[in-house]
């Protein structure tokens, strides 16, 4: 089997000729356009989901060699966690090569967060079977980069380190509105509102509801000084 000139391409982008094609093609195979002859890439991103997590747990280790366990276990969770692969998915334009259903297509699948960070799980998994754990891990490293030393010193998402912020004075959580929805229905805009009990309130506009809702609180945080 001969991987087509796009997926030739990407193949480049990624870093790694596969010796057996097939692999590629299963992980950039989503549900949508699965068949008996066409499986999908579920088992491979439960599978790219754990060569990820060791190949970073180890990075961060020799990263920071005196870094505790309660440093490091946020830092790995802000690196791994689905909108850090989907970053480094559109990063490779992952999403021009997915295989989808008309369905997905026609609702915007190539950019849907979900979609990307999936299936970049399933690519290193496919890396990690044609290539073995030596060039998963050269893949990884090239594609995170420099993320590996910039993840944050303290790396836990805005909303816990904010309701963290709320709890110990004795606040209720805080909660989080939306306010605005805009763009077309495949590629909506959310604006988010987040509010503490003493009335202090920040808000953000993202391309996903989590999203904003972190940036709601980062924004908030810092307004904060927290």
């Amino acid at each position: 089997m001969k991987l087509s000139a796009d997926l030739q391409a990407f193949s480049k982008r990624l870093g790694h000729d596969f010796d057996r094609p097939e692999l590629l093609i299963r992980a950039l195979t989503h549900g949508s356009m699965s068949s008996q002859t066409r499986p999908d890439n579920q088992r491979l991103e439960f599978l790219g989901d754990r060569v990820l997590g060791l190949v970073m747990a180890e990075a961060l280790l020799a990263a920071d060699k005196g870094a505790s366990e309660g440093l490091l276990a946020p830092r790995f969770n802000a690196l791994v966690r689905k909108e850090t692969c989907a970053d480094v998915a559109r990063q490779v334009d992952l999403g021009a090569v997915l295989k989808l259903g008309r369905s997905e297509q026609m609702s915007g699948g190539r950019r849907k967060e979900a979609l990307l960070g999936d299936a970049m799980e399933a690519v290193i998994a496919a890396v990690f079977l044609d290539g073995g754990l030596m060039a998963a891990q050269a893949v990884i490293l090239t594609l995170w980069g420099e993320r590996i030393q910039t993840v944050e010193e303290d790396a836990r998402d805005p909303k816990t380190a904010l309701q963290e912020w709320a709890q110990a004075r004795k606040m209720p959580p805080p909660s989080y509105t939306e306010t605005a929805r805009s763009g077309p229905d495949h590629a909506p805009e959310f604006t988010i509102e987040v509010t503490l009990q003493n009335g202090r309130s920040a808000s953000a506009t993202a391309k996903s509801k989590r999203g904003a809702e972190q940036d709601a609180a980062k924004t908030l945080l810092s307004k904060l000084g927290g």
